[in-house]
């Protein structure tokens, strides 16, 4: 969850490598064309913000939209700006990696926008850019990938990755325990472990599980792509003959690792997706597959960003609130879809 890391290099669907059988599973990730939903991209008619104000430029970067998640974070971003009669958009290319990314963007600087949008390759790697738009008076909005000094950004707006794993712990717990299991065998998937993201929601997994006297007894890391989830899966299943639950950290990466499960011919299990991809609910809502529940971590994002970014540009606070600034930082609460509520969320699914 998908910061859900999910750039071209990063986040790459190759089905090519996938086994014979696994086809219909893999084909199921979701267009990188699809419209955002009306639920996606909110212009809150009806509100004082809605309202035609100032005229303000939005650049905007992030990382090639070739995939699921991050192409819904520009596909929202973009549909969000056309929602509004008072912003002009301005994208950028992000390029194959964080140095191709900063050279992009210190062009865009040069063009002197009212604020940049940003969801960098790396929020360590692209910090010097904040400090660089910030003090050349251009307001940076953060999106997902901190950057990890305050002053590189006016707003940083992202989901909770230790929420998630907090989210998905708790759920197995309460599971197991109405099931009665009791010495549970629970495994993990995770995504890329050099990325913090990664390395917070495993934390708060763990963190949660040790709460409840439970702990994860076998844990694989795999690349937020189809292939790697299926890769990792299958390892995973040979290396426990009993599984009583899973967590995957991303639904995209769960494709392959759904795959992998019905090669295997197992289902004496349950299993928690991550992000909460439209693919993931409509199998929860259908019941049919080991995949019982995913945790949010939505590129809705994405519009809110946007939004933000407009009211910035034009000096205006959130009407909702009582300050009159925008909030230097929003965190995203991580929920948790089941079969219960799933239709609720679908609106929301990418």
């Amino acid at each position: 969850m998908t910061q859900h890391s999910r750039d071209m290099s990063r986040r790459r669907l190759l089905f090519g490598g996938a086994a014979v059988g696994a086809g219909v599973l893999l084909a199921g990730c979701t267009s990188n064309e699809q419209t955002p939903t009306e639920a996606q991209t909110k212009a809150a008619d009806g509100n004082a913000n809605a309202e035609p104000g100032k005229q303000v430029t939005i650049g905007f970067s992030a990382p090639a939209a070739d995939h699921g998640w991050i192409a819904a974070i520009t596909n929202n971003a973009k549909a969000q700006a056309a929602a509004y009669s008072d912003v002009e958009f301005k994208t950028v290319e992000a390029g194959a990696d964080a140095a191709a990314q900063r050279a992009a963007l210190s062009t865009l600087i040069s063009q002197k926008p009212d604020v940049i949008v940003l969801l960098p390759h790396d929020g360590k790697e692209l910090n010097s850019f904040g400090l660089e738009a910030m003090a050349a008076g251009i307001p940076v909005v953060n999106l997902d990938r901190a950057f990890p000094d305050a002053k590189a950004y006016r707003l940083q707006i992202k989901g909770d990755n230790y929420g998630m794993g907090v989210s998905a712990a708790t759920f197995i717990a309460e599971q197991l325990k109405a099931k009665g299991i009791s010495n549970p065998v629970i495994a993990e998937i995770a995504g890329m472990d050099e990325l913090e993201l990664t390395q917070e929601r495993t934390k708060g997994f763990n963190d949660t599980l040790a709460q409840h006297g439970l702990k994860v007894q076998n844990r694989r890391a795999a690349r937020f792509t189809a292939d790697s989830g299926q890769q990792e899966a299958s390892q995973l299943l040979q290396a426990l003959p009993k599984i009583d639950a899973i967590w995957n950290h991303d639904d995209d990466q769960g494709i392959g690792v759904l795959a992998a499960i019905s090669q295997a011919n197992r289902s004496e299990f349950f299993m928690v997706g991550g992000a909460g991809s439209k693919k993931a609910m409509e199998d929860i809502q259908a019941d049919n597959t080991v995949l019982k529940a995913t945790v949010t971590y939505s590129p809705s994002m994405a519009s809110s960003a946007i939004s933000l970014a407009r009211l910035i540009g034009q000096d205006r606070g959130m009407s909702d609130l009582v300050e009159l600034q925008v909030p230097k930082e929003i965190v995203l609460a991580s929920e948790t879809i089941t079969k219960e509520n799933a239709s609720n969320y679908l609106k929301l699914g990418f």
